[in-house]
């Protein structure tokens, strides 16, 4: 199961524990932030794209989405989404849990400057109902991004 590969991957710095593993769903930002109990936008959703016949990942706030233009400029393709079928295969998560964590060899993962603006964020952890709080900083490190981007806009969802 993808939630027991993400606290695999966290026992390594001895973080395993501060997994949560919620009594409801936490599939999508609005259910996150409810078994949370935080706003919507300290959600770090995780959104999988197609970039080169390559899956990327970009870990993005929770009342942001990817702005196409932006997108351009910082990738030179129109953003595509993976298509459901083949979100876990490409990530190696389901979708709901996907997260940045102990994901397919290779997958590149970007994180958005939307997330700069908060001390901690929550991002899921392999399943639909987890979540693991962190600060962006070590979200950073354990997500081993590949980079910072910009390529977030406004969103209600």
């Amino acid at each position: 199961m993808s939630i027991d590969k993400v606290k695999s991957y966290f026992s390594r710095f001895g973080m395993e524990n501060a997994i949560m593993e919620l009594p409801i769903s936490s599939a999508t930002v609005p259910e996150a932030a409810k078994a949370l109990n935080c706003e919507e936008a300290r959600i770090a959703k995780t959104l999988s794209l197609k970039l080169n016949d390559e899956a990327i990942l970009i870990v993005v706030a929770g009342d942001k989405k990817i702005d196409n233009h932006k997108y351009k400029q910082t990738f030179g393709k129109k953003a595509a989404m993976l298509k459901a079928d083949e979100v876990e295969r490409l990530t190696g998560h389901p979708i709901g849990g996907v997260c940045p964590f102990a994901t397919r060899e290779g997958l590149k993962i970007y994180l958005d400057e939307s997330l700069k603006r908060f001390s901690t964020v929550f991002p899921a952890c392999g399943s639909t109902n987890s979540a693991i709080e962190l600060t962006v900083t070590d979200l950073e490190k354990y997500s081993q991004a590949a980079g910072w981007v910009d390529v977030g806009k406004d969103s209600i969802h």
